[in-house]
């Protein structure tokens, strides 16, 4: 069993920054895919960014060039830097563990409201 826990959500002004943590209790292996995902109200849950245990990364076109996702397999833990943070990027984020394509599980953290608003 896997428990993930998000911190670091916030209010934020249009081109601020915050980072986002995801602390993982339980066996993340490198067979992992970690990443974050958002929902805005209204809105299905989508990819912000991912990376696998070898530290290969994918974004989102709305963030790429603006947020950075890293990992710290020694430490099981995840973290999304945002940047130039936009209002469209107001959302419940979402740290993500994904064993499947190994048959390993699937596990979600609780998420952590970020709200860009002046």
């Amino acid at each position: 069993q896997v428990l993930l826990v998000e911190s670091g959500g916030g209010l934020v002004q249009p081109g601020g920054s915050l980072r986002l943590d995801c602390a993982a209790s339980g066996s993340i292996s490198l067979a992992y895919t970690m990443g974050w995902y958002r929902q805005a109200p209204g809105k299905p849950r989508e990819l912000v960014a991912n990376v696998r245990g070898g530290g290969y990364t994918n974004y989102a076109d709305a963030v790429k060039g603006r947020f950075t996702v890293s990992r710290d397999n020694a430490k099981n833990t995840l973290s999304l830097q945002m940047n130039d943070l936009k209002p469209e990027d107001t959302a419940v984020y979402y740290c993500n563990a994904d064993g499947r394509r190994v048959s390993l599980g699937l596990y979600w953290g609780q998420g952590t409201q970020v709200t860009v608003s002046s």
